[in-house]
């Protein structure tokens, strides 16, 4: 297969990449041991010596025996070796791959000013602030303080977390916590829990379990109907305050915790501004790599017909991209191959089969006569089949 012609020549040339690094630091210890040698004789002499000090005899010698390894000859043959193994994989890569992909996308018209935003906000919600103060800068576009501050807020709540600082996600969720609750989102229990824990597992042990109750009568009573369960756990915490480590409740400190919710509050954050858990930017990109080998295929059997895809309402061929990517249900017939659309909804059958509206009606030749199902002997009216709603 062409994969694995693929990787058995990226595995030469790693095999002669890590052949070549060994043979250059080998070469590079030695000179290295020759040269340490040569300075303790010379160091020698100057000591035991009370006079003029000739080093002729010792430079001779370690010249002769540098002149004798050859380290530059033995580098330049590992190097050749691996270079011939890079350019073979190469040629092997761009007989494999079309590299010019620029025949896969639309020739439309983009709105240069809404691209400029989206990198932007890639930049910002990645945490590169100063990377995307540069790209705003050099784009000359304005607005570029809007993009930036809410998510300068969320990374310096993220950046007290690793510090094992709640406060700033406290008074966050506090905020919002009318729209946390409408995306039925647990993130500012959550907090309280661990906050809660946290004070269990610190401090003395009179002084932390009394804070603890305050702290549980004052954050975590409110949550007490909803989360009865949670509740109940950590109220029996109370019994271990100091040694909580070694209670059958010890899993509620683990680091784990801080991490899902710092991935839980980037989630909740990105959702109450109105934006994706991922970056739109890096979505794209992501799934049109995936879907690349496929168009440039497509490009190629349609220029053979001399026919052009790009003026086509839809792909002939599907595009598969991985599960990560799908983000609503599409029915696609199975019957005439395309996909469902208002005018064209998909339809059951009685016998359990689903198949679009169209399908129904040239089976049926739009008639009340009853037609045969198209994959099982069951017969069906078209008055009979139901629309489904996805």
């Amino acid at each position: 297969m062409e994969i694995d012609s693929l990787r058995e020549g990226f595995d030469r040339v790693a095999e002669k990449r890590a052949s070549s690094s060994a043979k250059a630091l080998e070469a590079v210890d030695y000179i290295v041991n020759e040269v340490e040698q040569a300075i303790v004789k010379l160091q020698m002499m100057n000591t035991d010596s009370t006079g003029n000090v000739d080093h002729t005899a010792i430079l001779a010698e370690l010249k002769a025996k540098l002149n004798e390894m050859a380290p530059i000859n033995q580098l330049e043959g590992s190097q050749k070796e691996l270079n011939v193994a890079l350019s073979k994989y190469l040629k092997l890569l761009e007989k494999s791959f079309n590299p010019d992909i620029s025949k896969a996308y639309r020739n439309v018209d983009f709105e240069v000013h809404t691209v400029n935003n989206i990198i932007a906000n890639h930049f910002y919600r990645q945490g590169l602030f100063d990377l995307g103060d540069m790209f705003v800068r050099e784009c000359g576009e304005s607005g570029g303080a809007s993009l930036k501050l809410p998510f300068q807020e969320m990374y310096s709540i993220l950046e007290a977390m690793k510090a094992r600082n709640l406060e700033p996600a406290l008074s966050w969720a506090a905020n919002n916590h009318d729209q946390l609750l409408q995306n039925g989102s647990m993130l500012e229990f959550k907090l309280y829990q661990l906050q809660f824990v946290e004070i269990l597992s610190k401090g003395s042990r009179d002084g932390s379990k009394d804070e603890a109750i305050q702290y549980a009568r004052t954050h975590l009573v409110p949550f007490a109907s909803v989360h009865k369960e949670e509740f109940q756990k950590l109220m029996a915490c109370l019994l271990w305050v100091g040694r909580l480590d070694q209670s059958p409740y010890s899993e509620l400190m683990s680091s784990a915790h801080w991490d899902k919710l710092a991935e839980e509050l980037t989630h909740q954050f990105c959702s109450l501004l109105g934006q994706s858990r991922e970056s739109p930017l890096s979505v794209a990109v992501s799934a049109g790599f995936q879907g690349l080998p496929t168009l440039l295929k497509l490009t190629q059997v349609m220029a053979a017909k001399k026919q052009e895809w790009q003026v086509m309402k839809q792909l002939p061929v599907p595009i598969d991209i991985g599960p990560e990517f799908q983000y609503h249900s599409v029915f696609v017939c199975p019957v005439l191959r395309e996909q469902s659309s208002d005018e064209n909804p998909p339809m059951r059958m009685p016998c359990g089969h689903v198949v679009s509206k169209q399908s129904i009606m040239k089976l049926s030749k739009s008639s009340s006569r009853p037609f045969k199902c198209p994959y099982c002997p069951s017969e069906a009216v078209a008055s009979h089949c139901k629309q489904l709603h996805f």
